[in-house]
């Protein structure tokens, strides 16, 4: 029986997606009808962006589940009309990606990188940055992605602790959870790396109070979600010096309006959300993997908790 697999995204996102996912589903063994246009009683699986113009999920009445390209759903996953299981995007190309974005600044801030590209005059200033086991490195959010950077940061040998709003293990990283777990991690991060998912738990979990909690002189790294920084709190601390320097490469509006403060100011380095992509041909593996599992009767990978909003 043929499987209706409803392509539910921009349609310069087809353009990208339609061949790999044709073979992935080929690949399979999936007797599937990929299409941006099939009637919605006969889809069985939409692949979908929460960008798209299906915002009503009422009519999908056949539908087995949404499986996301983005590894964010805070977009969707309040649609009160969503009542079918919602898998996030996890890609490997896109966590190999990330882990390579975080680690590049990481090690820019703890080798002090800025210090030289940035010079402009011709002073010789010898010095020698501590070795990674002498550095602090704390990751805020341990889901796919923060767990395989903080392993890899790891294994270089940073002293690395992880926190998660509730209880994780990850191999060679120190972990911990709840609000005094947070308290904890900030008190130790020279570096801290955002990973968090966006929903009111996690909104702001950077703001005037915890920021003071941090070592004086500390880096933030931001390749998780704008709203988890609360703007004004970090500009402040840069400004007074308790923050060093900040790499943000999400924002609360996007593109980052070109009158905010960040652009201008010196202890920012602002990218334009670049740190992880997905990548469609591993995307497209993933998607096909869960549609094999939904008509197999296994379970369906990487589920979003609708209570936790992730």
């Amino acid at each position: 029986m043929t499987i209706n697999v409803l392509f539910a995204a921009k349609s310069e996102r087809w353009e990208t997606y339609e061949q790999p996912l044709r073979k992935a589903l080929a690949d399979a063994g999936l007797d599937a009808r990929l299409s941006m246009d099939i009637p919605p009683a006969e889809v069985d699986y939409i692949v979908y962006a929460p960008n798209s113009d299906l915002q009503d999920f009422t009519p999908y009445t056949r539908a087995k589940a949404v499986l996301n390209l983005w590894a964010g759903v805070e977009n969707v996953v309040g649609n009160d009309t969503l009542k079918i299981p919602l898998a996030r995007m996890v890609d490997p190309g896109l966590t190999k990606g990330m882990v390579e974005w975080v680690t590049g600044h990481v090690m820019r801030y703890h080798l002090g990188l800025d210090t030289d590209i940035t010079r402009s005059d011709a002073r010789w200033e010898p010095r020698t940055p501590p070795l990674a086991q002498e550095r602090s490195v704390v990751m805020l959010g341990l889901g796919a992605l923060g767990s395989a950077a903080a392993k890899l940061l790891a294994n270089i040998g940073f002293q690395v602790t992880g926190w998660s709003r509730s209880p994780r293990e990850v191999a060679g990283v120190t972990c911990l959870h709840g609000e005094e777990g947070l308290k904890q991690a900030l008190g130790r991060a020279e570096i801290a790396v955002l990973l968090l998912p966006d929903t009111p738990a996690t909104e702001n979990t950077l703001n005037r109070e915890t920021l003071a909690l941090m070592p004086r002189g500390a880096f933030i790294i931001n390749p998780g979600r704008g709203p988890l920084i609360d703007d004004d709190a970090l500009i402040e601390a840069l400004d007074s010096g308790q923050i060093a320097h900040a790499t943000l490469d999400v924002f609360r509006t996007e593109p980052l309006p070109q009158d905010h403060p960040y652009w201008a100011h010196p202890g920012v380095t602002v990218t334009p959300h670049i740190a992880a992509e997905t990548r469609a041909t591993t995307a497209a593996q993933s998607v096909a993997e869960n549609i094999r599992r939904g008509e197999s009767g296994e379970a369906f990978l990487n589920l979003v908790d609708r209570d936790l909003g992730y």
